[in-house]
């Protein structure tokens, strides 16, 4: 009996593969392709090889800074008794930086000039002179009718301190 099923499948498998129109669509496209002219295949690029760089420098001065001779020099006699009062209470303008404020004009009142300062943040502060902007503890030295003249006390990168002159200019629009 287990021939019989065995015999029978295997006429039906063999009866199904008969077939030869079931796939002839296929067997067309295979056929057409195979009558395509073939293409070229570019060739490969030439290979170079990778060259690695060597970094030699790498135990030297940057490009970027200055010589240490050059910065010796430039603060020699001005870092001499130099130093912020850091114990002083700050004022509200010390909160920004120079390039932020905008002089945008002054004031006199009872003999004193006072110059008008912008926050940048919709504020305006009256200052004269003795009074601290900036974040780099400047101190107002000079006000007249178109500038402020402000004296900053910044690190020298030696280890002391340096004044650097500044000038907040009247803005006209």
């Amino acid at each position: 009996m287990m021939r019989y099923i065995v015999l029978i499948t295997a006429f039906f498998v063999m009866g199904g593969c008969s077939f030869e129109n079931r796939h002839q669509d296929l067997r067309d496209y295979i056929e057409e392709t195979k009558r395509r002219p073939r293409g070229r295949i570019e060739p490969l690029p030439e290979f170079r090889p990778y060259k690695a760089f060597s970094y030699a420098a790498i135990k030297l001065r940057s490009p970027f800074e200055r010589l240490k001779e050059e910065q010796k020099q430039e603060y020699v006699g001005q870092s001499v008794g130099v130093e912020p009062d850091l114990a002083r209470e700050k004022e509200y303008l010390e909160g920004f930086s120079l390039i932020e404020l905008k002089m945008v004009g002054t004031i006199e009142k009872d003999n004193v000039l006072w110059a008008l300062v912008s926050d940048g943040q919709g504020g305006v502060h009256r200052v004269s002179t003795g009074n601290y902007v900036g974040k780099n503890h400047g101190r107002v030295i000079n006000t007249s009718h178109g500038q402020l003249d402000i004296v900053e006390i910044i690190p020298d990168n030696l280890g002391g301190w340096v004044e650097r002159p500044r000038v907040l200019k009247l803005e006209e629009e």
